[in-house]
């Protein structure tokens, strides 16, 4: 089942490099009494996620802050060292977004998410998407219906729907 406005986020453990290498990051605990803005892309350093939705998170993360958005996530399937290297090519750590892989697509999966596009080399990946969550619950979901475009999904368009 696909998740939808008003629905609770599943449990979910994702992963992110610490200081002594991977740890486990409950979702949960990201999201309790908080409002925290989530996007997800098909894959770190492919040319859309790249060059245009973690971009757009960028541009806006002060907007989002002035909106009173705890935190700005960013999911994709990806391990954490691959995660960890994209948020900084990117400036997305830099510009303090969290960068969470979900190796094994079980988020992902769970939310409904998930496609696969053997062509292009993605195996079970992450639509695109955005979303707003507050201590839980979806308030706000954006997808988009081609993973090679980002539009309803950038940060922009989020930040207009709060």
């Amino acid at each position: 089942m696909t998740i939808t406005t008003g629905d609770k986020l599943p449990d979910a453990t994702l992963l992110k490099m610490g200081a002594d290498g991977p740890e486990e990051v409950a979702l949960s605990d990201k999201t309790k009494g908080r409002k925290v803005a989530i996007f997800a892309v098909p894959g770190a350093f492919t040319p859309t996620c790249h060059s245009a939705h973690v971009p757009s998170f960028i541009r806006t993360k002060a907007d989002f802050d002035a909106k009173g958005v705890d935190e700005i996530i960013c999911v994709s399937v990806n391990d954490p060292f691959v995660m960890n290297a994209w948020g900084k090519d990117t400036g997305a750590s830099d510009a303090g977004i969290t960068m969470l892989g979900d190796p094994q697509s079980e988020f992902t999966k769970a939310i409904g998410m998930d496609f696969t596009a053997p062509p292009a080399g993605l195996i079970t990946r992450s639509k695109r998407y955005a979303m707003l969550v507050e201590d839980g619950t979806v308030k706000v979901l954006h997808v988009e219906d081609n993973p090679g475009v980002c539009e309803t999904s950038a940060g922009e368009s989020l930040l207009d729907a709060i």
